[in-house]
C-alpha cells in the first residue's frame, strides 16, 4: 500500500515556529496548522500530534541563523527535511503581504509542487571546521580593517614608511613615531595594539585548523589539493569546508557555477554579450580560490613548509 505524502511547512524564527500542512494532490487543501516554540522539545511535541500511521511527513524550512538544528533532529528520526534558500523562493511581484503565517503555507505548498530549490546541507563535523575557517576570515577581516585605520591616520599626519608595511622593520619604525599630541599619540598605541591582537588571534586560529584538520574526514582531499600550486592549507582546508564533498557536482561547470566564477551573460535576440563573473553562490571558496589564482601568478618557490617535508 503507497503511503500518502503530507507536506509540511516551517516558518523558523528564534522563538516560534509556525506551521503549515499541506495534503497530497494539487487541489488539497493547504492549512496553517499553529504557532509553536522555537525549541526542538516543542518540535517533538508537534510530531507527536501530527504524526499518523501510513503517512509519510515531508518537512521543509528556510536556511536561516538558526542553523540545521531542526533539520538534523528530523532526520534523525526518520522523518524527509529539506532546506530552501530564501533568495530562490518564487514570489508573485504582485504578492505585497509577508507574514510568519503566509510564508509557512507558502513553503508547504510550493515543496508539494516541487517548485523549491533546495539548499546543500552539511554534515555536523565540516560545519565544526566551517565555523573554524570562517572564525579565521573574520579575523583577518579586524586585522585587514585595524591596519586600515593605522594607515589612515599615519599618511593624514604625514608619517609615510618607504618600504613594505607590516613587515619587522615596518613594526620597529612604527615603534619609533612620536604622534603630535597626547591625544593622538593614544590613538596611534590603540591602533597598534589593535594590530597585534588581531595578529595573534589569527596566529592561534591558525594554528588550531593546522592541528584539527588531519582529524577530519575530509583531511585526504584537503591534502591533494594542496599539491596544486597556489593552494595552501587554509585555502584547502576553506574551500572543503565549505563545499563538502565535491562529487555531488556532476561536472565542474556545476561547480564553477555554485562559486559564481562563470561569466554574467545579457543576450537578447543576435545581440550577445558578456560580463564579468556572477559572483553569485559561496563567496567564501570564491574568495580563496582567487588569492589562490594570484598566488599561481608569482614566480614558484620552495617555502617554508616545503622544505620541512623535504
Amino acid at each position: 500500500m503507497k503511503k500518502s505524502i503530507t507536506f509540511i511547512g516551517l516558518d523558523v524564527h528564534k522563538n516560534s515556529i509556525d506551521v503549515a500542512i499541506a495534503d497530497s494532490g494539487r487541489n488539497a487543501e493547504v492549512r496553517h496548522y499553529g504557532t509553536i516554540g522555537g525549541g526542538l522539545d516543542d518540535l517533538d511535541r508537534l510530531l507527536k500530534k501530527i504524526a499518523i500511521a501510513g503517512k509519510e511527513l515531508h518537512f521543509v524550512y528556510e536556511a536561516g541563523p538558526c542553523g540545521y538544528e531542526i533539520y538534523r533532529s528530523l532526520t534523525d528520526k526518520g522523518f524527509d527535511c529539506a532546506v530552501v534558500s530564501p533568495a530562490h523562493i518564487p514570489k508573485s511581484p504582485a504578492d505585497r503581504i509577508k507574514t510568519d503565517r503566509r510564508d509557512a503555507v507558502t513553503l508547504a505548498r510550493l515543496h508539494r509542487a516541487g517548485e523549491l530549490t533546495y539548499v546543500f546541507v552539511p554534515r555536523a563535523d565540516d560545519e565544526a571546521m566551517r565555523d573554524l575557517t570562517r572564525a579565521r576570515e573574520d579575523a583577518k577581516k579586524a586585522q585587514r580593517v585595524a591596519q586600515q585605520q593605522l594607515s589612515g591616520m599615519l599618511l593624514r599626519l604625514g608619517f609615510r614608511y618607504p618600504r613594505d608595511n607590516w613587515t619587522r622593520q615596518h613594526f620597529r619604525w612604527l615603534a619609533d613615531q612620536k604622534m603630535p599630541s597626547p591625544a593622538q599619540q593614544v590613538v596611534f598605541q590603540e591602533y597598534i595594539n589593535a594590530i597585534n591582537e588581531a595578529n595573534a588571534r589569527v596566529d592561534r586560529l591558525t594554528k588550531q585548523i593546522e592541528m584539527l584538520v588531519p582529524t577530519w574526514r575530509m583531511a585526504p582531499v584537503v591534502n591533494a589539493l594542496q599539491a596544486l600550486r597556489g593552494v595552501s592549507l587554509i585555502v584547502a582546508a576553506t574551500m572543503i569546508a565549505e563545499l563538502g564533498d565535491l562529487t555531488r557536482f556532476e561536472h565542474p561547470k556545476l561547480l564553477m557555477a555554485y562559486l559564481g566564477l562563470v561569466p554574467s551573460e545579457h543576450s537578447s535576440g543576435d545581440r550577445k554579450k558578456r560580463g564579468g563573473i556572477t559572483k553569485t553562490g559561496n563567496g567564501h571558496a570564491r574568495r580563496v580560490l582567487v588569492e589562490a589564482a594570484q598566488a599561481y601568478s608569482h614566480p614558484a618557490r620552495i617555502t617554508r613548509p616545503l622544505l620541512k617535508h623535504q
